[in-house]
């Protein structure tokens, strides 16, 4: 539908109308779907120059995909392979037979002076490896996805406490 939005006023053939308002595709997105909100939002002015960046690189998020991960992450469920120690059965995130060795990574860089580069090799992983577990909140019954954290509905393997320490080293140690 082409014409002008109704709070930036960017030129489009990509809008849409909301309340009978004309919108392009960047403020329909961030639009609210409660009427008295959508007119508070309209009567905020944006210079579409201002959203120019945006635009081109097509930083929405809006996918119909994003959209449905955010809503799985949100019921605990997991939507991407199962991190070292679980499984996926049924649907479902389970502990793997393997599930002990991650605690026993927890606990060797909890109360040894071991090096990342030792541990990863006592383990079998790359140093990013051993990071990516240690940081993994899957381990203590959490989802994380698009920088929100979610309860998970998967069983833990770690206790909160050791993750937290082990969180707690890594940034007196600097390790991002």
């Amino acid at each position: 539908m082409e014409g002008i939005c109704s709070k930036c006023n960017y030129e489009s053939d990509k809008n849409s109308r909301f309340f009978g308002v004309l919108l392009c595709e960047f403020c329909s997105h961030f639009a609210p779907q409660n009427k008295e909100e959508f007119f508070n939002y309209i009567s905020e002015k944006v210079n579409f120059r201002e959203l120019e960046t945006f635009r081109r690189e097509n930083k929405l998020g809006n996918s119909k995909q994003k959209i449905g991960m955010l809503k799985k992450a949100k019921e605990g469920k997991i939507m991407t392979r199962a991190p070292f120690g679980y499984k996926i059965l049924n649907n479902s995130l389970v502990k793997a037979e393997n599930f002990k060795v991650v605690e026993n990574i927890f606990l060797d860089f909890q109360n040894n002076k071991v090096s990342l580069n030792k541990l990863s090799k006592k383990y079998g992983f790359s140093v990013n490896g051993i990071k990516k577990i240690l940081k993994n909140f899957t381990y203590v019954g959490k989802i994380k996805f698009d920088g929100e954290i979610h309860e998970g509905i998967h069983e833990p393997i770690l206790s909160s406490t050791l993750f937290n320490h082990v969180q707690d080293k890594l940034e007196r140690l600097g390790i991002k």
